[in-house]
């Protein structure tokens, strides 16, 4: 026999031992394992990227709900701000009223105490002038008589 049927009963050997120990079958059975373990993973990978982007979604619904809620929050305190600003500025228009109102009467006071002294110096004045010239022109207790009386008169009328 030459080195080719040598070669093919080696051949038809070993195929025969691989047969017997049916290592087609295990081979396949690997290969049948390896691609479930890979559908698995496929599978999995899928649900978890499904699972992340329902995540993702939430997160986005509660990121624009939070921009919502603090645009909402923005524009009340501005609201909050320009309602103080308009009391604030009533309360010192008021305050300013009740100042110059205040003001105005110490004036009014002022001027009528100044009036009040200046009828009562004008008296003063009147009566000393009368009594000077009283005593003058007409002495004795006609002239007193006379000076008492004009003095009561000077009196009442100026005040």
């Amino acid at each position: 026999m030459d080195a080719t049927a040598w070669a093919l009963v080696g051949l038809i050997l070993f195929l025969g031992i691989i047969a017997y120990f049916k290592v087609p079958g295990m081979i396949s059975g690997a290969l049948d394992k390896r691609a479930d373990t890979i559908r698995k993973e496929l599978d999995d990978a899928r649900r978890l990227r499904e699972e992340a982007q329902a995540l993702l979604a939430d997160y986005q619904r509660r990121r624009n709900e939070a921009e919502a809620e603090a645009e909402g929050i923005v524009a009340e305190a501005k609201r909050e701000a320009e309602r103080m600003t308009v009391e604030a500025n009533e309360a010192l228009d008021d305050l300013i009223a009740r100042r110059t109102a205040a003001a105005e009467a110490k004036i009014s006071q002022a001027e009528g105490q100044a009036i009040a002294e200046v009828r009562a110096r004008a008296t003063d004045l009147a009566v000393m002038a009368a009594r000077e010239i009283l005593e003058k022109t007409v002495p004795g207790k006609v002239g007193d008589d006379l000076l008492s009386k004009s003095i009561t008169e000077v009196k009442t009328r100026l005040n």
